[in-house]
Formats: structure tokens, sequence, C-alpha cells
């Protein structure tokens, strides 16, 4: 655990720079705060004008105090916090909390950069500035400006908004949902979401990690920190429209936007993505209560109505579909409810079990092998007590034996219900206004342990590469002033990363192409190479399928003739001569630069029509073949990899193998490619392996 930080977040003594008089000054607030919610470590208010503050003594400046300080919040304004720096730095501060604002946020980012230089000369950390403060129940510190620590729980929130922090602490008191810590991070000018991370994995007052996040500034060490983080993480991410794509030269940057690469980082990280608000509620209590779902049983077990068929519903669309219960199972369950029950799944005790039969159903269920996740759904009645209920529910799971599996439960009623749902939560048990919620919960559940036994933790290096030719290629067209590389030295680049190129080579006449032809063997593809014509289909520029010597002559001069009426001062280097590779299965694999996250990788459906179906998938570069395979599986034309209507299956293995060696490319050379293609890359029937017709690179700008 990282002392620094360990020093901000749970301080053994604080000062605040800028401590008003002025009940109406944040500088007030904090203090009032910090002695309102129990805070029992020192505090320090600096204010060279006063002698105390709500019986604190007060010191003229930082450098004033006699004492260690581990932590100083810092609340004057903008002008004066570089020199507060510096005199926090001399006083031997460990860390500060910035609340102040007017720095990057409103573009002064010369002043921001300053203040975390002066800090690191001292070996400080800043979180902020820009930020509403530091809030923490197992500490009873509210180093904020907020008045209320939140309800008290097991969850962790690092939010980037501070108002929207201020809103979610409020709403955890309606909404029931516990949090240990809340941590305002502002313009993360120092401190981010992956130090803080790898901090609160640590934690021990810490079982689930809650992030609300606007931009992440280092995307890969991001990811870094969240594979390596042994608790759940949940995130909200605000602000995902789509970036660059009109601008975007190839089809690969087109189809990327902020949102998709977003959420397949954070599937890749093994971070669940929130839908909203109320679903970054909902997910945060079960996963901060319960452990993960470890297969894919869920039983269902019901007190009357018609919840049953809402739950069923919710399995359906969720992902976790109800099987009906064992034999064994349902025969035992029948000794506990009328006969007019259904022991099936759902299981309806009904209320005429009673109490009792509700229990022992219940604890029998919890216990069995077979299940691995259980909700429980009650709609209140005149007959039943919600309270003796939550109770019988709380007492089965305990005296059942078991652990290890989740539980969620839905109470639906009045305010007695909302008492006993209260009272659930309190006791660990993750309760919810509705079925469907208590079983997306599950849902989620089962998700954090797929993701877990998923993630993609190794990082992949083919063997036999020839990363200095590439390079050397990229060099010379550099050196060209080129922006792309023509197809041919794309081709060239692919092959020093062990990618199958078909054959290819470069004719800069009609009696060279012939000669190239009858080298490589009819039929033939030729294709106009230009720097000026990424595109070449749209141009007329590319001919397939020739088969003898006049074919060439003709293709030749057609293709030069609809090149330049195309583009009439397009530079020229001459006409590729190409194997005409065996038509199968078109796909696509593409990169695009991401701004956070850096190299990525795409895969879809191919041929001219990718940016019209949009059937593609993303993933952060480099991934591995295990990622490979799993791609396939992601995009909606899958099935015609796995065989279909009377087709063999495609060889996906050698596909998943392109995919591992072409993300290695594009991570490897992440300073020298922007945008790439691989359009259409030809896979063939299950074991004869894939073919890469075309080849796109644009560079990246120097």
């Amino acid at each position: 655990m990282d002392p620094i930080i360990n020093a901000i977040l749970k301080p053994k003594s604080i000062a605040v720079i800028g401590a008003s008089t002025n009940p109406d000054k944040i500088g007030y607030k904090v203090v009032e705060n910090l002695k309102e919610c129990g805070y029992k470590n020192p505090v320090y208010p600096i204010n060279p004008d006063a002698d105390e503050i709500l019986g604190y003594k007060c010191y003229a400046n930082i450098k004033d105090v006699p004492y260690v300080v581990d932590m100083a919040v810092v609340t004057v304004p903008a002008r004066f916090v570089s020199q507060i720096t510096r005199d926090a730095g001399e006083k031997g501060v460990k860390g500060l909390s910035i609340i102040t604002s007017g720095f990057s946020e409103v573009g002064d980012h010369a002043l921001e950069e300053e203040v975390v230089q002066i800090a690191h000369e001292y070996g400080m950390r800043i979180i902020g500035p820009n930020i509403i403060g530091v809030l923490s129940n197992s500490d009873k510190m509210n180093a904020s400006f907020y008045n209320y620590l939140p309800y008290e729980g097991k969850a962790a929130l690092i939010s980037q908004s501070g108002a929207l922090l201020i809103a979610m602490a409020a709403a955890t008191y309606t909404r029931r949902v516990g949090f240990d810590k809340m941590i305002s991070i502002g313009n993360q000018a120092d401190l981010d979401f992956a130090d803080l991370i790898s901090y609160l994995n640590e934690d021990e007052f810490t079982t689930c990690i809650t992030l609300y996040i606007e931009g992440i500034k280092d995307g890969p060490r991001f990811m870094e920190e969240a594979r390596k983080c042994k608790k759940p993480i949940i995130a909200l991410k605000a602000g995902t429209s789509a970036h660059g794509a009109a601008a975007a030269a190839s089809h690969t940057g087109s189809l990327a936007g902020s949102a998709k690469v977003y959420q397949s980082a954070f599937e890749q990280a093994g971070v669940a993505q929130a839908d909203d608000l109320n679903d970054m509620f909902d997910q945060t209590l079960a996963l901060s209560l319960q452990p993960p779902m470890k297969g894919d049983n869920l039983l269902i077990v019901i007190y009357g109505g018609g919840v049953g068929v809402l739950a069923t519903d919710a399995a359906e669309k969720y992902g976790l579909p109800l099987k009906f219960a064992p034999q064994d199972v349902q025969e035992e369950l029948k000794k506990h409810m009328p006969s007019f029950g259904s022991a099936k799944n759902p299981v309806d005790i009904t209320g005429g079990a009673g109490l009792k039969g509700y229990y022992e159903g219940v604890k029998y269920a919890y216990a069995h092998p077979w299940v691995d996740g259980m909700a429980v759904l009650y709609c209140e009645t005149s007959v039943t007590d919600p309270q003796e209920i939550a109770e019988a529910i709380y007492n089965a799971l305990h005296e059942s034996g078991a652990s290890g599996k989740p539980i969620a439960v839905s109470f639906i009623g009045g305010e007695r219900c909302e008492k006993a749902v209260e009272w659930l939560i309190e006791h660990d048990i993750p309760t919810y206004n509705a079925p469907d919620l208590a079983v997306k919960a599950l849902a989620s559940l089962r998700k954090e342990e797929i993701m877990s036994q998923n993630a993609d933790n190794n990082f992949f290096k083919p063997e036999n590469i020839d990363s200095e030719k590439a390079r050397q290629i990229i060099s010379i067209a550099r050196a060209k002033g080129r922006a792309a590389l023509t197809e041919v030295e794309a081709k060239q680049v692919f092959k020093a990363y062990g990618l199958p190129v078909s054959p290819t080579a470069l004719a800069h006449t009609e009696d060279e192409a012939v000669k190239l032809a009858e080298q490589i063997g009819y039929p033939i593809v030729m294709k106009i190479v230009s720097p000026d014509i990424l595109h070449k289909s749209d141009a007329g520029a590319v001919k397939v399928n020739i088969k003898n010597e006049q074919g060439v002559r003709e293709a030749y001069k057609l293709i030069t003739d609809n090149s330049l009426s195309y583009k009439a001062d397009a530079e020229i280097d001459g006409i590729a001569i190409q194997e005409m590779a065996p038509w199968a299965t078109e796909v696509i694999v593409g990169s695009v630069n991401d701004p956070t996250f850096g190299p990525t990788l795409m895969f879809g459906l191919g041929g001219i029509f990718v940016e019209v179906m949009k059937d593609v998938t993303f993933k952060v570069a480099p991934i591995n073949e295990a990622t490979g395979l799993a791609m396939q599986s992601e995009i909606k034309s899958s099935k015609i990899l796995q065989g279909t209507r009377g087709e063999l299956p495609r060889d996906q293995k050698a596909l998943a193998k392109v995919l591992a060696h072409y993300s290695y490319m594009v991570h490897d050379l992440r300073d020298e490619i922007a945008e790439s293609d691989a359009n259409p890359v030809i896979v063939y029937e299950d074991g004869k392996g894939v073919a890469i017709v075309d080849a796109r690179i644009i560079l990246t700008k120097k």
C-alpha cells in the first residue's frame, strides 16, 4: 500500500489551508465537517487572521504547525496554490487534497502543472484540484465541503464529478447502498483512477470499487491496475460519443468510437460497465455484499404471486435462463409446501407454506450443490409480516451450513417492506424493490466470475518477427514525405509480423506486369498502387480474375486511366500484381489509435460493405489467441464462421492467430501506425488457413 496515498485517504492529522471563520466559506465547512463527523485525529486550521476555529487552534502558516501533518486540505484561491504547495512541501506534508478550482478545467494547464511539479519536488502527491474532498466512514473523516458521510457500507466510490458525488452521497441513504469511502478526483492532475484502484485493492474496508468516469488519463495503466485488482470494479462512463470518424482515412477509423473502445477496455480489464446511475447503485449493492456466482444454475424462490413470471423473463434477458431443478431438489422442496405449490423453478412455496415452510425451503435449496445462486422474492400480504420473512431468509442462509454462493432478494410492498429491506441490507443481503433487479444483480455476480476467469492477463508477443525490417519500410516512406504506405509496402510490414499475405509484386510497365503475372501464375488480381488512392475500388482501380496476357495489358491501361480520372494529380507508383486467392468467407481486421487506450484491434464482417453492415468488434491491443477466438463470437455474423446452411466451419484457430499477430504489430508500431486495415481477409475451411488479400497502413504524424 502506497504510504503517501495512505496519508491522504487515512491521514493521522489534517491541516486545512484557507480555514475560515465565515460559515459560508468552504474553508469553514471543511473544518466543521471534520468536527461534526467525529474525526478523532488532530486538525490544524491555517488562517493568519484567527486564533481558533470551532475550538481548533489556528496557525498563520502551515510551516508554523509544530506537529507532523499528514495531509493538507487546500481551499485558498488558485493564484495562491503554488506558494501554498511549496510551504507544505517545506513543512514535510505528505499529500494535498486541493479543493480549489480554477486550473485545467478552465484552461489554465500551466498553473496546474506547476503545482504538481512543486509537489513532486518534495515527494508529495496531490488529489485534485477542483474536487469536493475525501470522505471515509471507517476513519470518521469528512474532509470535504459536503455535510454528511455516505450511508455506511463496504464499497468505495471514485468520482470525477464533484457535484455528482454530492448527489450520490445523499442518494446512498434513500437507496440503502453503503460506501466506506467516497473520493473526488476532479482534474486528476496527479493521482488518477489507476493510482486509487491500486490503493483500494489493498484496503481492508473496501470490497467493491465503483467509478464515475468522464475521461481516463492513461488507458493502458488503468487496464493494468484493474486487471491486477482482486475486487470487483464497476464503471459508469459518461461522454461516450464517437470521435474522429468523419476524418478517418481507414474503414477502421470510420467505425471506431469512444464508447466502443471504452466498453472493450473495460471488458478486457474485468471492469463491469454500468448502464446508468440506477444500474451503478444496483450493481454496487450486489458486488459489495455478495461473492461472485460460480456457475449458471440460478434458483428462484417465490412466496406466491406473479413475481416468478417477471423473474423468469428477467433471467432470460440478463443471460441466466432458468433450468428445472433436479428431481431430488424438487422432491425435498415439495415437503415444505402445500400440494398446489411448485418445486420446479421458480419454486413457489406459496403463502400456504407458512413461515416455517418458507424458512425450510430456502435453507434446503441454498445448501444444495446444484444451486449456484438464489433469488428470493416476496410480495407483501395481509397475513405475513415482512420483517419476519426477512429474518427467516437470513436465518435460513446462516443455518444452511453453505457459503460462497450469492443471494439477492426482492421485497415488493409498502412501509413495512421498506423497513425489512433496510434490515436485510444491514445484514449484507442485497435487496431490491423489483424482482427483475434481484435477478439482474445475480447476473452481475455471474458476469463478475466470468470476467475474472477470462481476463486477458498474458502479454502476447509472437516469435520470429522482424520489426526492424518493418521500421525500415516505414522510414523510407516517411523520407519521401508520404503519410501512408503503398499496398505492397503495407504487405511487407504485415509479413514481417508473421501475417499471411497473398503474394504481391509491383509492376511499372505493361511488359513488367505480364512478366510478374506469369511468375505468380494465373488467375491474378491487378490494383493501383498510389498513396493518393487509398480506397481503390471507389476509383475503379481494381481488376480481378485476369487469366492471360491480353487481360493483363487491358487491365493495366484501364486501371491507369480510371485512377487518373478519379484523381488527376495522383502519384502512381505502379500496379500491384497479386495472386488471386480462392474466394471464401471475407472478414476485416484493422486498427486505429485511440487517444486514451492507444492501438486498438477491430474485427468483423469484411468486404466493401463493412461500413454499411458495421458488424465489428473492438479490443485494445495486444491480445492473445484466446481473445482472438472470443472476438469471433462477438459479431452478429459469427455463425457464418462456425458453419451454417451447409457451409463447413471456417479456420477460426488460424484467424485467431492472425488477430493476435496483427494486434502485436499495431502495439509494437504504435508510434508509427495511426490506422490500418487488412480487408478483405479470406478465411478458408477449418485447417486450410487464412489469406490477407489487401492491406492499408496510415502513418502517424511526426
